[in-house]
């Protein structure tokens, strides 16, 4: 929840992606484990590529939605995707971070 106080948002938009890790063989598995440490490497090389100066992507401990995994959150919206792929990659930055829309088939269902 915002205030009239508040300052200016630092970042346009803060995407976090999950890269914590379990032991191999766990029952819910873990982002790391499926791959979320390259595709936040290489999140990060395409939005200095797109030119997205407000855009921060930061790894992130466990974000408990392991069963979808790799997993990643942008805020302010606070809208949840399951990327599996660079192409997954690509389509959420492009469809929500250029265009300003969402990439509504790697969106997360609701709890």
């Amino acid at each position: 929840m915002s205030h009239a106080a508040d300052p200016a948002p630092y970042f346009q938009a803060h995407v976090f992606v999950c890269c914590n890790r379990r032991p191999d063989g766990h029952k819910r598995g873990s982002c790391a484990a499926s791959g979320s440490e390259k595709l936040r490497d290489y999140m990060k090389s395409r939005v200095k590529e797109l030119g997205l100066p407000d855009v921060r992507v930061n790894m992130a401990g466990c974000l408990d939605r392991c069963e979808h995994g790799p997993v990643m959150v942008i805020y302010p919206e606070g809208v949840w995707y399951g990327v599996k792929t660079k192409a997954d990659v690509d389509a959420v930055l492009e469809a929500h971070l250029v265009l300003g829309g969402r990439a509504s088939h790697l969106v997360l269902p609701d709890r």
